[in-house]
């Protein structure tokens, strides 16, 4: 499968809602194959549609090739512990730019697989931290509207720095 160009910050497409999808067929399944190759080459541990222009809810996780891909289409949060974790965050949009952000330990959610069938789970810790930032990116949450203006403002400098 090709590996597809990735958007790049400050795309407007990053801030995009996406459509859910209601076709579980082989081009559903082409562009899981091409978000997976396309992460892989980033590198990154997760990847959207967005990510590549297409404005679909679709979510590719591979934490590590033992642990083995998830895909999650239409994914949704249920539920949200109080208790929080810190975790350093970048993007695949944004390669080379992290900051350190807060967000809830374990989450519980619901998503279909590429033949359409509905799931729950639940996800605890580093999981859950990426399954919470790819669905921020699914609703046009990118990641550094998470941090405070003042970082947010820090890192796009030292973002556009790293470009020129």
């Amino acid at each position: 499968m090709p590996v597809r160009p990735i958007i790049r910050f400050p795309d407007p497409l990053l801030r995009a809602n996406c459509t859910a999808i209601t076709a579980f067929d082989d081009d559903l399944r082409a562009l899981v194959n091409d978000l997976l190759d396309t992460m892989r080459a980033a590198p990154g541990v997760g990847i959207t549609g967005p990510h590549i222009g297409v404005l679909k809810r679709v979510v590719v996780i591979e934490l590590g090739r033992e642990d083995g891909v998830r895909t999650y289409i239409n994914p949704e949060i249920l539920w949200s512990s109080p208790e929080t974790m810190r975790h350093m965050e970048g993007s695949v949009s944004m390669p080379g730019a992290t900051e350190e952000i807060v967000r809830p330990k374990s989450i519980r959610f619901r998503y279909q697989d590429v033949a359409g069938e509905t799931h729950e789970a639940e996800a605890h810790d580093f999981l859950a931290i990426c399954i919470q930032h790819e669905i921020d990116q699914l609703d046009g949450i990118f990641w550094l509207q998470r941090l405070s203006k003042l970082k947010r403002d820090r890192l796009v400098k030292k973002w556009e720095k790293m470009r020129d």
